[in-house]
């Protein structure tokens, strides 16, 4: 089972309602995703900081993950100020960067971090079984949440079957070069892969059906809105709501 390393704790933000965080979580993201001014993303940061402090989240393992993130967005900062249009601003031997290239390739790091800091500190502190159970209650189709849950629930155990015929591979000598036969083993582990995870499915399916299993999912678990939910939201409505007239003036 995949570790919820977030989700055990007894701080403000894990005791909230989940449908209450899923809705400000995904509100959030897109108002952040869609804001260009740096005044605003700065006050997103600076608001998913203040979310991951009162979560009381390890640092290590918060910026573990942000490292992972930021280990992609490096890329972007090796090729957007030299290949952005716009004004030269330095030079680097025969490249030539725009100051244009690297102001988007910062909006686009600012934005990157603030979202993932805020799904760390709103989505991962909530215990992915009521994560499910909140996006029913929020009326999102079962199809969505059943391909949710699975993919929670059996992707580690296709990393098991993976790493079982790697093994496999390995014990009749296979060594992976760069030719045609490693090309053609490779291309055969994925086929057997899939052909193992669909016949798992099947088994998985039926042995749902025999146990009465008719689409959705129930529990026992019921959630309740208090005040501290209430104060929660209307906090972040407004955060989001000031985000929004910064941008909205930078339009005007």
């Amino acid at each position: 089972m995949i570790e919820e390393q977030f989700a055990s704790g007894d701080s403000f933000v894990h005791g909230l309602d989940p449908r209450m965080k899923i809705i400000t979580a995904v509100i959030y993201a897109v108002v952040v995703a869609f804001s260009s001014r740096f005044a605003a993303l700065l006050a997103a940061l600076a608001v998913s900081v203040v979310l991951i402090v009162l979560a009381r989240l390890p640092l290590k393992k918060v910026l573990s993950r942000l490292g992972m993130a930021n280990s992609l967005i490096l890329f972007l900062w090796i090729f957007l100020p030299f290949t952005y249009q716009g004004k030269v601003w330095f030079t680097l031997g025969p490249l030539q960067g725009t100051r244009e290239g690297v102001v988007f390739a910062l909006l686009i790091t600012l934005k990157c971090n603030a979202i993932l800091l805020a799904l760390i500190a709103l989505l991962a502190t909530t215990p992915i079984v009521a994560l499910g159970h909140a996006m029913g209650l929020l009326r999102i189709p079962d199809m969505l949440i059943q391909l949710f849950l699975f993919t929670y629930r059996y992707i580690h155990v296709i990393f098991q079957e993976h790493d079982r015929l790697t093994k496999a591979m390995k014990t009749r000598g296979f060594v992976p070069r760069t030719n045609t036969p490693t090309y053609r083993s490779y291309a055969y582990l994925v086929g057997m892969l899939l052909v193992r995870s669909y016949d798992r499915a099947e088994r998985i399916h039926k042995a749902m059906l025999c146990r009465g299993f008719r689409g959705k999912y129930h529990t026992l678990s019921q959630f309740s809105v208090t005040r501290a939910d209430v104060a929660y939201f209307m906090i972040m409505v407004s955060v989001i709501l000031g985000m929004v007239l910064i941008q909205w003036k930078a339009i005007l």
